[in-house]
């Protein structure tokens, strides 16, 4: 069984991670820009994050036979900060229609706040704009008025459901999400968020229409394994093999397909192609950083 872990950070993860994913039979991946661990106090360090995912990261993966996908965005923390946040905004249709990119995200709620408010909807304007899906990250804090408020947000921008994946969800939020029509995702965590037993609970109560799961493994406390460990979950629980597909990877290639990308390698990363990979694979080949493919592909 492939599988796909469509909300992963492997900026903060290292090459052994990249390994053991391959190992566990990871094919392919989304990196959603998010925040980095500290405040941003220049635009230009966006700028440079989002080249790192179009270019570093995705040859990064390569070198292991994961295909790499990522989604840009001003993430609902730093919207928060005038600093940088309408610069975001201004850079970002610069680099959206670039290849590789399939959806506009991490985008959303933190605190509920005004500015996030107004950059949230700015950004699904540009995902109209350059006819892309949305990712949507919900709330750690007041989660289920959160959801409620990034649902009332989503009917109102009059973009379609079907292009927006709604991330984080749990038994307060997933009977929310389901009925509007927008794919639903759920984030596997060691401590916090959601873990296999209750996800496969989720999945005997509604099944594996528009249901996503994920690791968002990032520098925290956090596993990139979580997918297979819960299609491990899912195995002995009796759930059919056909659901667990689904989920695991008709699901998230036929959400982010609508980008125009191949998730499942059946085409290309999307519409263009640009030099960054390219720079990225000469750097590596001069310092001498080549790593072998664990497996064939």
């Amino acid at each position: 069984m492939m599988l796909f872990d469509p909300h992963i950070h492997m900026t903060s993860r290292t090459t052994d991670d990249y390994a053991a994913m391959a190992a566990a039979g990871i094919a392919a991946i989304v990196e959603p820009a998010f925040w980095v661990g500290q405040p941003r106090t220049h635009v230009g360090t966006f700028e440079d994050y989002f080249l790192s995912l179009l270019g570093w990261e995705r040859f990064r993966a390569s070198q292991f036979g994961i295909r790499h996908f990522c989604t840009l965005a001003l993430n609902p923390k730093e919207a928060n900060n005038p600093r940088v946040a309408q610069g975001v905004i201004d850079l970002l249709p610069r680099y959206l229609e670039k290849d590789g990119v399939v959806a506009v995200g991490e985008i959303g709620f933190d605190d509920q706040t005004e500015a996030e408010t107004k950059y949230f909807s700015a950004q699904i304007e540009l995902a109209k704009e350059f006819n892309l899906p949305v990712l949507i990250h919900t709330p750690h804090r007041d989660k289920k008025r959160g959801t409620e408020r990034t649902l009332a947000l989503v009917r109102e921008s009059g973009i379609k459901p079907e292009l927006v994946l709604i991330d984080h969800n749990n038994e307060e939020t997933l009977p929310l999400v389901l009925p509007s029509g927008c794919w639903a995702g759920h984030s596997l965590y060691p401590k916090t968020k959601m873990d296999e037993e209750r996800m496969v609970q989720l999945v005997k109560q509604y099944g594996g229409e528009r249901m996503v799961i994920n690791s968002a493994a990032d520098w925290g406390v956090s596993d990139p394994l979580k997918v297979p460990q819960t299609v491990r979950a899912m195995v002995e629980a009796g759930i059919p093999h056909s659901t667990i597909t689904r989920i695991v990877w008709d699901n998230p290639v036929n959400f982010f397909r609508q980008s125009g990308a191949a998730p499942d390698g059946t085409g290309p990363a999307r519409r263009r192609t640009t030099t960054h990979d390219g720079h990225a694979r000469r750097h590596l080949f001069r310092s001498g950083h080549i790593y072998n493919r664990p497996f064939a592909a």
